[in-house]
């Protein structure tokens, strides 16, 4: 009888401490520009949920991708490493003579540290980082897996890639009816409305696939846009659509959340994978470039966090920080440690305001790509402090900026500042160097 209350006690302080530790509901954009929010700084278009989330929680003004393009940002998010340092250097693609990645087996991925605490993981939406076993989602941490394999849809109501159906319900095809946009959105509020008849925490990543191309938001919603825009072009129109489009499924999402009483002990992330596409109409802001490009507007993304009675509503930050840091810190918001090597530093602090700065570190991006633009090669840049090094083609020279002075990277320093320029070069150089000591091909 001792030993059964004993084993009903430590049951009950279980459930109370998995309790205590609160939901974390990551929502990542694909190709989401800097400027491509009302809250920063569109005028053109209309997000007040995702407004909502700025305004309510800590806006970041110098948040970063890993990388400009989808997978190697997404390996790092879910890894806290660089995304080299776990096999994912460029994009993983459904086909093998233009893959550029393979998602290492031993990298720890963010819902298998959270499972430990308790926690319930959930991705829906696009996956990216793989299609077969042991690659997939539910083989990776994630108790659930209801969205897309591959790396982009041909068709936001088809949803097939190159012709192959890559939805699934965990291991299984499934072939839903609908926008890929809107199912993301129901598909979540059902794994919320599920998880409020449970005690234990939940994890979910919503990893929207809008706006990524194909620019084909429902035609509804270019209709408002375009009443309410006069003078818009179609381009831009079709594009701010499928934004609004988003912005109203996450507004829905979070009304979920409200409607089951999970949202006061919810941290809510908004981020990007990158930068977004110039050519299908994206606003990047003032910032130079966009998507696929080692300047400011491949690499920075607007990002906010919310989390009532932790995160002062209002506050903003310059702290600068990498995709690979929401590993440790949400590890840290839900009470728990790393306990193996990342490159991902938490701002756990900044966000509830115990500290403002962290120690100055260096900050690496890199892409590996094919075509003849790339023929296989990488670009990469360094950032420490001020300054950035970067090398936007394989085949160009490097370029050394000081963000500072010129935010726009207009003024290359290559000549006036050698000695600045070795130190970085040096620093990079080694970063790459590492970098060769991890298998990116499919074994």
């Amino acid at each position: 009888m001792r030993a059964l209350y004993l084993f009903l006690i430590l049951n009950l302080v279980t459930v109370f401490a998995y309790a205590q530790r609160p939901n974390i509901v990551l929502i990542l954009a694909d190709d989401l520009g800097y400027g491509d929010l009302s809250s920063y700084g569109a005028e053109d278009l209309k997000t007040p949920h995702i407004d909502a989330l700025v305004e309510g929680g800590m806006r970041f003004d110098q948040f970063y991708a890993n990388s400009p393009v989808c997978s190697p940002t997404r390996a790092s998010l879910l890894s806290g490493r660089y995304p080299q340092m776990v096999g994912v250097p460029g994009v993983i693609r459904t086909r093998d003579s233009d893959n550029w990645g393979h998602l290492s087996r031993d990298a720890v991925l963010l819902p298998a540290m959270l499972k430990r605490g308790g926690y319930h993981t959930a991705l829906i939406g696009k996956w990216h980082l793989g299609l077969e076993a042991p690659n997939r989602p539910t083989e990776r941490g994630f108790d659930l897996f209801h969205g897309f394999l591959g790396d982009m849809m041909d068709d936001y109501y088809e949803h097939r890639r190159h012709g192959i159906n890559y939805m699934r319900y965990n291991t299984d095809a499934i072939r839903p009816e609908g926008h890929a946009t809107d199912l993301f959105t129901d598909w979540s509020i059902d794994y919320i409305e599920d998880r409020a008849e449970s005690s234990a925490p939940f994890f979910l990543f919503l990893s929207y696939n809008a706006p990524h191309t194909p620019i084909q938001p429902p035609e509804e919603w270019v209709e408002q846009v375009t009443d309410r825009e006069p003078g818009i072009s179609e381009q831009r129109a079709r594009l701010v659509a499928l934004i609004e489009h988003m912005d109203d499924g996450i507004g829905k999402v979070i009304q979920a959340l409200k409607d089951t009483e999970a949202y006061e002990n919810t941290i809510l992330i908004f981020t990007s994978d990158n930068g977004g596409q110039l050519n299908v109409g994206a606003n990047n802001g003032a910032l130079r470039d966009g998507k696929q490009s080692m300047y400011e507007g491949g690499l920075k993304v607007p990002t906010a966090m919310i989390w009532e009675g932790k995160i002062n509503p209002g506050s903003r930050t310059d702290h600068m920080a990498l995709s690979m840091d929401l590993f440790p810190t949400l590890v840290e918001a839900a009470g728990l440690s790393v306990t193996h090597f990342i490159e991902g530093k938490s701002f756990f602090s900044i966000l509830t305001g115990q500290m403002q700065f962290s120690e100055p570190r260096d900050f690496f991006f890199s892409r590996r790509e094919g075509g003849t633009r790339y023929s296989g090669k990488t670009i990469e840049a360094i950032r420490r402090g001020d300054w950035k090094l970067l090398q936007n083609s394989p085949f160009a020279s490097l370029e050394l900026y000081n963000l500072r002075d010129d935010p726009l990277e207009q003024n290359n320093l290559m000549d006036e500042a050698r000695e600045i320029y070795q130190e970085l070069e040096r620093a990079l150089r080694e970063h790459i160097r590492l970098s060769g000591q991890v298998a990116w091909q499919r074994p």
